[in-house]
């Protein structure tokens, strides 16, 4: 189904202007046309009125066609293929982010908790029928956003993480007891949590295992990642004279999270830099495909260029003929 609307409606109010146009054209015609009555010369009645004259009126027409084509630029038809059926994805993820302090070693660049936030913006970016839902954890965990369908708003958010919001820390079961929570009660078909950390579960009242014994009672997916160079990387540490970093032993809990992640159903990725964290979003992405049919708007044609192109053929055309054909009447 197809329709023509305008992005800009409001602007179609300018087209009163016209029929003033119109009418200062002819009162400005009937002052400045002179008759002079002479008895006996009917013959003659025509003889003043030449082409040139007459293609004036056509010149003013073409004027005010220019006017109304212009304002139909402002106000910018599209034609608007209104529905269309199609085949998306449509699953409900929650992104579980550790920002402990270990979160800004600059293994990555900038830092792991910025190229992890990065990272995350892409792939939400890249599902647009998914609801999407943010936990963020470090000694302890609270949700930042809720499932939602409005990306916009989630990638605000997202922008806002910073680490030492919360107690320092990694209660890595905390985080994902408060994202199972957010997430079991969804009837999405399919329902995914994808657990980010560089470190080992130190903090929090509930176990790594039991929250992933929970995500499968619920039917849910767990992907952990682990982030994180092999060997040294340079941490922040708080020294009289600052933050400083240091060189010290990168240590993430692999068993663990590859336990959670077979538990669940998912998978285990460690990603080791900037784009080691891109591909294993990718593979994410690929992985969870639920496909459904929904019906939506589609596409939206902008059909201002034509009027446009006329209008400003129409001016051109105008300003030649003034400055050749009338430029003895102007």
């Amino acid at each position: 189904m197809t329709g023509f609307t305008f992005a800009n409606p409001l602007f179609l109010w300018l087209l009163i202007i016209v029929p003033g146009i119109i009418a200062w054209y002819f009162f400005r015609l009937q002052k400045t046309t002179a008759s002079l009555q002479v008895p006996g010369l009917n013959q003659f009645e025509r003889s003043g009125i030449t082409f040139r004259n007459q293609l004036r009126h056509l010149l003013f027409a073409m004027q005010v066609l220019a006017v109304i084509l212009l304002v139909f630029v402002l106000a910018r038809p599209q034609k608007t293929d209104r529905f269309q059926n199609s085949t998306t994805e449509g699953i409900d993820i929650i992104l579980t982010l550790d920002i402990s302090g270990s979160m800004l070693a600059r293994d990555f660049k900038p830092d792991r908790l910025e190229a992890s936030k990065n990272v995350a913006t892409e792939f939400i970016s890249g599902r647009p029928y998914d609801r999407i839902g943010l936990v963020v954890f470090s000694g302890e965990s609270f949700t930042q956003c809720p499932l939602t369908s409005d990306h916009a708003v989630l990638i605000n958010l997202m922008r806002e993480i910073k680490s030492g919001m919360i107690e320092d820390g990694t209660a890595l079961g905390n985080g994902l007891a408060t994202a199972v929570n957010r997430i079991k009660d969804s009837k999405a078909k399919s329902k995914v949590i994808i657990l980010l950390t560089d470190g080992v579960n130190n903090r929090g009242e509930i176990a790594p295992e039991t929250a992933a014994d929970i995500a499968k009672t619920f039917g849910i997916r767990v992907y952990t990642i682990g982030v994180g160079t092999q060997g040294l990387a340079p941490y922040p540490v708080q020294t009289p004279f600052g933050m400083q970093y240091q060189d010290m032993q990168v240590e993430i809990d692999e068993a663990l999270l590859r336990d959670i992640a077979a538990k669940t159903g998912g998978k285990y990725f460690r990603a080791t830099d900037n784009n080691k964290l891109v591909q294993v979003y990718n593979e994410i992405d690929k992985l969870e495909k639920s496909k459904i049919d929904v019906r939506q708007f589609t596409r939206r044609e902008e059909k201002y260029m034509m009027p446009a192109l006329i209008a400003f053929i129409l001016l051109i055309t105008g300003i030649l003929t003034r400055n050749t054909i009338y430029k003895s009447l102007t």
